[in-house]
């Protein structure tokens, strides 16, 4: 069958015009796979972060971030990172990942050399990179992508 992960599974290419766009809860499993993929001393942790998975990057992260190109943000992450954290902090809120379906999409499409699954791993990784407040040896150690 032929999928986006997958286009050539039956031999003869994609069939792309009629192959609907990964939706949302495709991104959101692609995602979490990647968190099953963690090394075990970090998949519970990752769990807890809570997931958000959005068309674009709304309005007020936007401009909090003086970005006009929505185009330009696949993923981010909101919270305290673990090495910052206190017992004595009042929590604001859970910490969250956000992916973006558009932007992540467009720089699939771009690339054009990388699976779909892959790319939402990445910014995944990336994004739990700053939650754990990992260094870029131990971001290589996990996604090759960062060597």
């Amino acid at each position: 069958m032929t999928t986006p992960d997958n286009p050539a599974a039956d031999g003869a290419g994609p069939d792309w015009p009629n192959m609907p766009a990964p939706g949302l809860d495709d991104i959101e499993r692609m995602a979490r796979g990647a968190v099953a993929e963690l090394p075990e001393v970090y998949r519970a942790a990752a769990t807890h972060v809570v997931l958000r998975i959005a068309e674009f990057a709304p309005q007020d992260i936007l401009d909090a971030m003086d970005m006009e190109d929505p185009f330009e943000l696949t993923g981010l992450y909101e919270g305290t990172p673990l090495p910052e954290k206190s017992v004595m902090d009042q929590p604001m809120g859970p910490d969250v990942i956000w992916l973006f379906r558009r932007p992540i999409l467009e720089e699939w499409i771009d690339r054009g050399d990388v699976a779909l699954a892959d790319l939402v791993g990445h910014v995944m990784v990336h994004e739990l990179a700053h939650h754990f407040g990992w260094s870029d040896n131990e971001i290589a150690a996990i996604d090759r992508w960062w060597e």
